[in-house]
């Protein structure tokens, strides 16, 4: 039985997302992630991810400017902000529709050539962007400075209906809930469980087989008098406005927008986190954000005082010692310890997190007798990717 053309094997991954997503502060809690702030870049560069998996993950197309999306839906909510009201719906409704605008006319000419062209072609508009961000378009960007709140913004609409912030600068706010702490989580976290479904949904749906077509023999396609460009330029838009989208709700929480995050290293990130996590398959780019993130936040921290303590038991000379080889791989050194990590995947699971996952499931289920000569073509199925 299907209700929106998912089945009931959909609608239990779906199902289980989201109460995972909303219980996040209490499940991340015993690893040190239960914190807001933390729970917000989760959710935030899950979208992201998720929207960067519709490109690559399903037509094979590997973008490596998706960065100045993420920029553009920042600047887009900023500006929205100031204008407008403080309200973050408006903020991330544009934020999102300009993403796609702007992922069209990119798409529009990228996608005239395909392979290593197409993804130069991208990093080649991504830098264009953040160059044009950091200097030539200063006054709607402010430079380095990055794009900021100010107590003479007109913010139309909160004036309209008798909002006044007073002497300090406004926070956004859902209808009288500032979007800081656990609600601005949550309201992040609401945005992811809705583009996973979108995704879900576009996984099971023809337009998605069609995809994989793309992905699987492009030329074979076009051979057949099929135009294949179409539904790669719609795949193009919609990762754009998934890019957007996380733009605006960065600064949904942090009311502020920077050139840095149309750096190609943003662009770089995401292209980590899918692969990290597992490309082509629903919960892969979700997971691979959650512990780029989670590595990025954590080891960052740990510093010189908190690894002596950590060594404390040990003589002092090893202390010392260990102190020195552990520095290489944490605080400034994290990026180690994440490349260290992503050698690992690539080369024993090419198919990210989550073929690690479906091997041990095999296993457990080979262990407790599962699996035998009569049900190959079950295991066969269940082993395809969620």
């Amino acid at each position: 039985m299907r209700f929106l053309g998912m089945n009931r094997s959909d609608w239990l991954l779906f199902i289980g997302f989201a109460v995972v997503t909303l219980a996040g502060p209490i499940i991340f809690s015993p690893i040190g992630a239960g914190y807001p702030d933390l729970l917000q870049k989760f959710a935030i560069y899950g979208i992201f991810a998720l929207g960067f998996n519709i490109l690559f993950g399903l037509t094979g197309y590997l973008s490596f400017g998706h960065a100045a999306f993420l920029g553009v839906g920042s600047y887009t909510a900023v500006w929205t902000f100031k204008l407008l009201t403080m309200n973050p719906i408006p903020a991330i409704i544009f934020a999102t529709i300009v993403g796609g605008l702007f992922s069209a006319v990119i798409g529009f000419i990228s996608l005239r050539r395909t392979g290593i062209y197409f993804s130069i072609l991208t990093l080649a508009f991504a830098q264009m962007c953040y160059n044009l961000a950091y200097s030539v378009l200063t006054p709607i960007t402010n430079g380095e400075t990055g794009l900021q709140l100010t107590q003479g913004d007109p913010r139309v609409l909160d004036v309209a209906f008798g909002r006044d912030y007073g002497a300090v600068l406004p926070s956004s706010d859902l209808f009288g809930i500032d979007m800081t702490g656990y609600p601005g989580f949550y309201f992040c976290g609401v945005m992811l469980i809705i583009c996973f479904f979108i995704t879900l949904r576009i996984f099971r749906s023809p337009f998605g087989m069609m995809l994989r077509a793309v992905k699987s023999n492009q030329n074979r396609m076009n051979y057949t008098g099929l135009n294949t460009r179409p539904y790669a330029l719609t795949a193009f838009i919609i990762s754009g406005m998934f890019a957007g989208l996380a733009g605006g709700l960065l600064a949904v929480t942090d009311p502020l927008a920077g050139a840095e995050r149309m750096q190609w290293t943003a662009s770089g990130e995401v292209v980590l986190m899918t692969i990290l996590g597992g490309a082509g398959t629903l919960l892969g780019p979700v997971i691979g954000a959650g512990v780029i993130k989670y590595f990025e936040n954590i080891f960052s921290a740990f510093n010189e005082t908190i690894l002596m303590q950590a060594y404390s038991a040990l003589p002092e000379g090893l202390q010392h010692f260990m102190v020195t080889l552990s520095s290489l791989f944490v605080g400034e050194g994290w990026h180690l310890t994440l490349g260290a990590l992503f050698m690992l995947i690539v080369i024993f699971l090419p198919g990210g997190l989550m073929e690690g996952l479906r091997r041990l499931r095999n296993l457990f289920t080979k262990s407790s007798g599962g699996q035998g000569p009569g049900n190959s073509a079950e295991t066969a199925h269940s082993a395809t990717p969620a």
